[in-house]
């Protein structure tokens, strides 16, 4: 078994042992009376109070056409890789692409643990724009962005590549509490589990 691959095994175990004292913290998060649910209720009803059509759509859109962002983004490296016959810019774009597949199984493996159910079905009901499936804890879309950006981050260190990485992200893990879709605290442990995912992943990168 090569080297690389027992870390990857490594970092999904590790990951997924830390979803048991999650699914704790979430599930006691649940009772009105915890201090953490009570900020969480409140920002989302304060949002939902302050909405304009015209800012709904923009983080409708932000939130519709991320995972095209997160697919496109190595996809677009490795094109350029394949025809500037660069061997590390494939690599990178692997890289980038391996950090997201990661992020996309450990972020469902503890939606399936965890099982916080949506704000608009919470015990104070949030008015959602729009009501998507599955679970809450953690933000999906907080996750994925925040990998793509943080990939990035690692790949080129340029302030012109991470700010505009780190921006979209952030209003994309923002898009969701304004939309009333996911919690404070689901966009905030998305944002750490997204961004965990790809510093995990370094070791496949060339330079490593």
């Amino acid at each position: 078994m090569s080297k690389g691959f027992k870390k990857y095994i490594m970092v999904l175990q590790l990951v997924l042992c830390a979803a048991i004292p999650l699914k704790l913290v979430a599930q006691t998060g649940l009772s009105p009376q915890n201090p953490i649910q009570h900020i969480d209720d409140r920002i989302l009803i304060d949002l939902s109070e302050h909405r304009t059509p015209g800012q709904t759509g923009f983080f409708m859109f932000l939130s519709k056409y991320n995972n095209l962002v997160n697919a496109a983004v190595p996809a677009g490296m490795f094109a350029a890789g394949v025809i500037g016959n660069d061997k590390g810019t494939r690599q990178d774009a692997f890289y980038v692409a391996s950090s997201s597949a990661v992020n996309l199984l450990l972020t469902f493996a503890i939606k399936k643990i965890v099982k916080r159910p949506r704000p608009f079905l919470g015990q104070i009901k949030i008015n959602a724009v729009y009501q998507p499936g599955q679970t809450s804890f953690p933000s999906g879309h907080s996750s994925s962005s925040f990998t793509t950006a943080t990939a990035l981050a690692q790949v080129y260190h340029k302030w012109y590549v991470i700010a505009p990485a780190y921006l979209w992200a952030g209003s994309v893990a923002y898009s969701r509490l304004y939309l009333g879709v996911h919690y404070p605290s689901d966009v905030a442990t998305g944002a750490l589990l997204g961004t965990g995912s790809a510093l995990s992943m370094k070791f496949i990168r060339p330079s490593n």
